[in-house]
């Protein structure tokens, strides 16, 4: 018996001490909460799960090595980005309404306003690759690749086919691909790019000792640069379920919106780039003017004015998410989202409720059915609070959508890698592009509507007299969403 006195002592000794580092490391006070009560209330598998999942890598700087390869970087082309801002500072292209975000971003992730883009949407798979197929045969010193998914099948071949002949042509091209998303990749197909003198790197590579932590924690970045001036952006993996022109294999249709884009914005990806293929690369690529070109001059037909968000467990803030916060807070007039995973937390929900109570028309598009039933349970109670308020949620029904974009006022548009929850804003390396442009705006929101069209508008009054049953699991469920 006093054995068994002595090891409950020691039990709740251990259960304080973890759950005054919950306090303590975990910045969201519903996160700790998550965490603290799963602890108490499932005794040893919730420890084991917080230590597993639940460690604020962003505070004990898990990325402290990518972080000191990062910034000597950051320094060598600071004054290429510093020279950007000031001249478009002073071209007047962008206007008082969006200065806070615009200082923001550049102030917390070093990401400069740039101008002379000419930008180009691209609806689904069957817009993107052959534009990308065609850019990657154009190249001439270097094609740079990083993505969350890449499969080894028609599509992943047929840009793998591009990028080995270009390698034998004397093209320098390095490819990274996340060691989870792209694991049924294969090591011959990793073999046959290496034979043909393709550089490749796996993002944070799993290992068993770490499994947890090392699949907690991806890359979910889609990306593609190109002589250092083009570059591509957005949602779309590498894969055949992507593309609705391969209709024999893909019986869903696929939704989702990439930007091809030539100009000055280029330079900040690329530097993305190099900062994460030194950390999951052998090699150490150091600043390069042919990487990093002088466009300062170039003109270009539509000068589009574009700013790049990125965040990731290597960022000292969450970027992206704030960047979302603060464009919502801006709106004066529209607001129309589409997201396939809908869990934003607090903070966003009393932006959105304040832009709804404040007469703003404000629209989400969400998948009408999920992949994922926790995931769609979770994200069911943050649109019954907002249906409440009287917010305009559509469940799009032609197939699955998977675009990440958001429109402001018709004068701003997000394009990027960044779902609208948790796991984004905290976990994943992410990247958007914001477009301060009422063309590119106008353009996706044509596209929003006409994905209304596919779609049916959440009845709200059927909503909120659904079966008292399903709404409490919803309510459950959503005390989850920091683990979702």
């Amino acid at each position: 018996m006093n054995w068994i006195l002595l090891v409950e002592i020691i039990y709740l000794f251990v259960v304080i001490l973890v759950i005054f580092r919950v306090v303590n490391d975990t910045r969201s006070s519903t996160k700790a909460l998550a965490y603290i009560l799963f602890i108490l209330f499932v005794p040893l598998i919730g420890m084991i799960f917080y230590f597993s999942f639940g460690i604020n890598y962003r505070n004990r700087k898990l990325y402290s090595k990518k972080l000191g390869l990062d910034e000597p970087l950051r320094a060598q082309i600071k004054s290429k980005l510093d020279a950007y801002f000031e001249a478009i500072q002073r071209s007047g292209l962008v206007g008082e309404k969006y200065q806070n975000l615009i200082e923001f971003t550049r102030r917390s992730g070093s990401s400069p306003l740039t101008t002379n883009n000419d930008v180009k949407l691209l609806i689904n798979g069957e817009d993107k690759f052959p534009e990308l197929l065609k850019a990657l045969d154009n190249a001439q010193r270097h094609i740079h690749l990083e993505y969350y998914i890449f499969e080894n099948d028609t599509t992943g071949n047929s840009v793998a086919e591009v990028l080995i002949r270009k390698a034998k042509a004397g093209v320098k091209v390095r490819f990274m691909y996340d060691d989870f998303g792209s694991h049924r990749l294969g090591k011959p197909f990793i073999k046959r790019l290496h034979d043909a003198g393709v550089e490749t790197a796996p993002f944070y590579k799993i290992k068993w000792y770490a499994l947890a932590n090392r699949l907690n924690y991806r890359n979910h970045r889609k990306l593609v640069i190109i002589d250092g001036s083009t570059s591509f952006i957005g949602g779309i993996n590498m894969s055949d379920k992507y593309r609705n022109d391969l209709n024999n294999k893909n019986d869903l249709f696929w939704r989702d919106t990439h930007l091809m884009i030539k100009g000055q914005v280029t330079v900040y990806l690329q530097y993305l780039f190099l900062c994460d293929w030194n950390f999951s690369s052998a090699s150490n690529l150091e600043y390069s003017e042919s990487y990093f070109p002088d466009d300062t001059k170039q003109q270009t037909i539509e000068k589009e004015v574009v700013q790049i968000a990125a965040s990731g467990p290597d960022s000292t803030q969450p970027v992206i998410f704030y960047t979302l916060l603060e464009a919502i807070s801006s709106a004066k007039k529209s607001i129309y989202i589409t997201s396939p995973y809908f869990i934003p937390g607090e903070s966003l929900m009393d932006a959105l409720i304040i832009a709804i109570q404040s007469g703003l028309d404000v629209k989400i598009l969400i998948p009408g059915v999920s992949d994922s039933k926790m995931v769609n349970a979770a994200a069911s109670a943050y649109y019954t609070e907002l249906l409440r308020y009287g917010a305009k949620i559509y469940k799009y029904n032609k197939g699955f959508v998977h675009a990440k974009t958001m429109v402001v006022d018709g004068s701003l548009a997000v394009v990027g890698s960044a779902n609208m929850d948790y796991r984004s804003f905290d976990l994943n390396f992410e990247v958007n592009a914001m477009v301060y442009s009422e063309n590119i705006a106008r353009q996706l929101t044509e596209i929003f509507d006409n994905d209304l069209k596919d779609s049916l508008q959440i009845d709200a009054e059927t909503w909120l007299n659904r079966p008292k049953y399903i709404q409490l699991w919803d309510k459950m469920v959503r005390l989850l969403s920091p683990f979702l």
